[in-house]
């Protein structure tokens, strides 16, 4: 990972309907071929460390036609949606090359040196749990895949489905699933104990990792041998391999690609074993449930694990699976959740259209999208946080939760506060989150500051733009007085006075006396 950034920002774009809304604006055919300069300027002017590019693989016939059986359901997010606007899931993968109709492979590469320009990565998608039923695994290559008999197409017909081979051999394959929910019916099952399996995922991502500087693994954690074997165990002919299926994939990627990184979207509270499987990062969907829920003090307990687990975390507040931002936390909450996901230890998971409160969850499964009003205040308020986070503080410093005691007997707002601070020698920088409908105050214990103390210090609100003075003794001693509106954010950058700076200060001290 040495060419990234410790704490990289990723931004998600669903590439189908990002590319069909420049078409529009641009009155022209764009594919990755032709993305206009303006545009790929307009991300780098974002402080982005990179671009994943959701759903850039060939896309499955028998997904779409499965795809076309639910339209009516599309008409919530899109409601004059057509047959030629579905194109089927992006998690239904017929083939692991670029779709043609995005421009192939090579207007990929083209994008990936232009984005490499502007100092932006490349991610793209992986999903090792399944492919598309029409992917020639499953007629070609069968011994990949989970099978069923008969008897479990009969008694479980939303988990398998029948297939006929070229040679007229009758299979019957598993639907790609997880053990809580039925089978995703435009998706064929992978077997994660079939050593040839894990060679072709492993072929696979070692061309993808040609192609990109980065992948995200689709539902990471059902390929680990506990689970696959809790889902698919009683219709397996071999046992769990003595290793993981990703400790078989990554060391080989990472020794001929040092610097190529593996995302994982993981659940159930197994981030740690992803990450002890060899992932650089994981998917916070713990903070991102508590967020939603507004539950502070899970939150600040959330955030007393350890710095190295905590960095190797992907913070976010939504993304393609996830509702809206603009819908759920709202914009006034968002802000101050904005605040909190990009200034804590670890990477940051933004989703295009999240600037703007675009408010309509998209279905992966087709290509266009309604109009929706930019909220220009929101997207200014998120260009100036992205800005300020690119601070080297955020990535290269010490991070350290502070906690926030109450002002006086009987005022129990604190409780609502959240507070941290970076270090990096002479950079510091204090963060205060209120995501309650109070106004809200606390003092914060600034413990294992006490550098503070030979001084005395501006305190410039980077969001807000006021300067306040503070003694660094008082400061060390007793702590931060802050007071923050409903739904506020501060960030602290602190500025030590020359000797000059304080003279002046107590001469316009004693005026206004």
């Amino acid at each position: 990972m040495s060419h990234w950034n410790p704490k990289p920002f990723i931004y998600q774009i669903n590439t189908w309907v990002w590319l069909h809304d420049l078409s529009r604006r641009y009155e022209a055919d764009i594919t990755l071929w032709n993305i206009p300069d303006e545009v790929l300027n307009d991300l780098a002017s974002l402080s982005i460390d990179a671009v994943w590019f959701m759903g850039i693989w060939q896309r499955s016939e028998a997904g779409r036609k499965s795809a076309l059986n639910y339209i009516h359901e599309y008409k919530y997010a899109l409601p004059d949606v057509t047959p030629e606007d579905v194109i089927g899931s992006a998690y239904a993968i017929g083939d692991y090359v670029v779709d043609e109709r995005l421009g192939g492979r090579d207007a990929l590469a083209n994008l990936r040196w232009r984005l490499s320009q502007r100092n932006i990565k490349l991610i793209l998608d992986y999903v090792p749990n399944h492919v598309a039923t029409d992917h020639h695994w499953v007629k070609n290559n069968p011994h990949f895949m989970v099978r069923g008999t008969k008897e479990d197409l009969k008694k479980f017909p939303d988990r398998f489905f029948s297939i006929e081979t070229d040679n007229k051999q009758k299979l019957i394959i598993a639907h790609g699933r997880d053990p809580n929910f039925p089978g995703w019916i435009d998706t064929a099952q992978v077997n994660a104990f079939s050593m040839a399996y894990r060679q072709a995922a492993l072929d696979i991502i070692f061309d993808i990792a040609t192609q990109c500087d980065g992948i995200r693994c689709d539902m990471a954690m059902l390929m680990t041998n506990s689970v696959f074997a809790h889902t698919w165990g009683e219709h397996l002919p071999e046992t769990a391999p003595a290793t993981e299926f990703w400790e078989d994939i990554i060391p080989p990627i990472k020794r001929e690609f040092p610097d190529f990184i593996f995302i994982a979207e993981v659940y159930w509270d197994m981030e740690y074993t992803m990450l002890q499987q060899g992932f650089d990062f994981t998917y916070d969907k713990r903070l991102y449930d508590r967020i939603l829920e507004g539950d502070i003090p899970k939150i600040k307990e959330h955030l007393r694990a350890s710095f190295d687990f905590q960095a190797r975390q992907v913070r976010f507040i939504e993304n393609h699976d996830e509702q809206r931002a603009a819908s759920t936390v709202g914009i006034n909450k968002g802000r101050p959740a904005a605040t909190l996901i990009s200034t804590l230890p670890g990477a940051v998971l933004l989703h295009e259209g999240q600037l703007t409160a675009r408010r309509v969850k998209l279905p992966v499964q087709i290509r266009r999208r309604p109009d929706e009003a930019p909220h220009y205040a929101l997207e200014g308020f998120y260009r100036k946080l992205l800005r300020e986070t690119r601070c080297a503080v955020y990535h290269y410093g010490n991070w350290r939760l502070f906690d926030v005691a109450s002002p006086y007997k009987g005022n129990t707002t604190n409780h609502g506060l959240l507070a941290y601070g970076w270090t990096l020698e002479d950079d510091f920088r204090v963060i205060i989150v209120n995501m309650t409908p109070v106004w809200s105050q606390g003092i914060v214990k600034l413990y294992g500051w006490d550098f503070l103390r030979d001084g005395v210090w501006r305190l410039y609100d980077v969001l807000g733009g006021v300067s306040t003075f503070h003694d660094g003794e008082t400061l060390a001693q007793n702590g931060l007085y802050v007071e923050l509106e409903v739904y506020q954010a501060q960030i602290f950058r602190f500025e030590k006075l020359t000797l000059q700076e304080v003279e002046s200060l107590r001469i316009s001290e004693a005026e206004r006396r």
